[in-house]
């Protein structure tokens, strides 16, 4: 991999920057989460910007590009911890892009695109969370699928008007199905994950028509969904990436300025030591996500790299947070304190990618499969 980017790539790097930047201010978050969790302007803006489009093809006003770009961008975002569902929205996207047909693509796309239709993702199940093994049962019925099931903590789904649902016909094949949130015989129940964005835990009991199901109609979605899965891992490192540097910068500020002793806290070896170790920890989970993005986007098969990706996005992305915390001593325990905001959003994806013990046995096992 040639790991410098583009011209295109930083330009639109920067423009995400300028954009979170300018309008996802700390005391921004604050009021938004005090409303209702979702920054519609900062969405509306990401939609002007051509952002919210970033992975539809052009045909459909999007920009037509990749898995890296996503993640330059949601680098960005998390950087900034602001409150929009770009990252399930654009993954069920590039989902539509790949696998659905031209007719479903054409009617939603170009309001994805715009910003005028919001959509996410169903991945996670009740129990043993297994992407591969759906918790939700699909029986085929006339005119369509009958889903009949939960789906825990899918994000922004109260405001989604679409959720991309993974389920499992009793013989084991796989059905990407993509439901209308208005539909009947689906309910959703608004929950706030810890890291303070809003989710919502569905159940199913509906029929979606055979013109929503994106894939596995007549066939089994299981390579479908190992691809939405694995660029949904990769979105939620990319997040992660972002979520570590803003709490390097809080805390290397914090570090210069605070004085103890007549000295500054930088001053301090114990202190300068671990300060450098998340900064160095934050690089390999920069190098890490942006390989297994590439490998994605070039078609590779990306199985290790992700599970390298998300084993430094788990390990790596928590010691970074909570060094964060630590190094601001006292401060860092308020919980109106910036950088525990970071702190939740870390812990938070840490939780939704899985134990890093995990990531390690399955990486072993892929090694010695070889």
């Amino acid at each position: 991999m040639n790991f410098d980017l583009t011209d295109e790539q930083n330009v639109l790097a920067d423009l995400a920057q300028q954009i979170f930047e300018g309008l996802s201010t700390i005391e921004r978050i604050v009021d938004v989460q005090a409303s209702d969790g979702f920054d519609r302007q900062l969405w509306n803006e990401l939609a002007k910007a051509g952002l919210l489009g970033l992975c539809v093809p052009e045909e459909y006003g999007g920009l037509g590009m990749n898995a890296v770009e996503l993640s330059l961008v949601l680098e960005k975002q998390g950087k900034t911890i602001a409150q929009v569902p770009l990252w399930a929205s654009s993954v069920a996207a590039m989902t539509l892009a790949e696998y659905a047909d031209t007719t479903l693509q054409s009617l939603l796309l170009p309001n994805v695109s715009d910003g005028t239709t919001i959509l996410s993702v169903a991945i996670a199940n009740i129990g043993a969370n297994d992407a591969m093994n759906p918790s939700v049962v699909a029986t085929d019925t006339d005119g369509g699928v009958r889903l009949v099931g939960s789906k825990p903590a899918v994000a922004y789904a109260q405001y989604a008007h679409f959720v991309l649902v993974s389920a499992k016909r009793a013989d084991g094949s796989i059905v990407l199905a993509l439901v209308d949130t208005d539909a009947r015989g689906v309910t959703l129940n608004a929950v706030s994950g810890s890291d303070l964005q809003p989710q919502a835990n569905m159940d199913f009991d509906v029929v979606v028509p055979t013109s929503h199901i994106v894939i596995g109609a007549t066939s089994d979605g299981r390579d479908a969904l190992r691809w939405m899965h694995e660029r949904a891992l990769v979105a939620l490192c990319a997040i992660q990436l972002g979520v570590a540097q803003g709490s390097i910068a809080l805390t290397a500020e914090h570090v210069r300025t605070r004085h103890q002793f007549g000295k500054p806290l930088s001053a301090q070896q114990a202190v300068a030591v671990r300060a450098a170790d998340a900064y160095i920890t934050t690089e390999a989970m920069r190098v890490t996500t942006l390989n297994a993005a590439w490998r994605l986007a070039e078609g590779f098969d990306a199985r290790q790299d992700v599970l390298v990706a998300m084993y430094w996005a788990t390990e790596g992305g928590h010691s970074v947070v909570l060094a964060g915390q630590h190094l601001h001593g006292g401060i860092g325990a308020d919980i109106s304190y910036p950088v525990h905001r970071f702190f939740l959003w870390g812990i938070q994806i840490s939780t939704q990618l899985g134990g890093a013990s995990q990531h390690l046995a399955r990486l072993g096992k892929l090694i010695a499969a070889r």
